[in-house]
């Protein structure tokens, strides 16, 4: 389960990049690194410093640690290598990943309830 866990996290972060540069008729592929990285690297501070292993599908404990640190972290790195970090893309980027990271943790949570009745 933490592999799944982990991998989902990934790709939902990169699929959050592919998104990002296919609505701005960007090459999807070509620049898709330079806008993962640094929210992959806040993927990986969220879940180390949630010990995410340890609950890797809990949407509160350890979904909003990762994703605040996704976003934080993404944003830091973000300005620290020159790209942008306009107000509307840290607004847009911050819901959606909250709805990424948080959101199939939820659905998780809500299928594990459901079936243990």
């Amino acid at each position: 389960m933490i592999a799944s866990a982990l991998v989902a996290d990934i790709a939902l972060v990169l699929a959050f990049a592919a998104i990002g540069r296919a609505s701005h008729d960007s090459d999807i592929f070509a620049g898709l690194w330079i806008t993962a990285w640094p929210f992959l690297a806040g993927l990986a501070v969220g879940w180390i410093v949630t010990f995410a292993w340890r609950a890797p599908t809990a949407p509160v404990r350890t979904g909003l640690g990762v994703w605040a640190a996704t976003v934080i972290v993404g944003m830091l790195l973000r300005a620290a290598s020159g790209q942008g970090i306009a107000p509307a893309f840290i607004i847009v980027a911050t819901l959606t990943l909250l709805v990424l990271l948080v959101g199939w943790r939820a659905v998780a949570a809500l299928v594990t309830r459901v079936r243990s009745r």
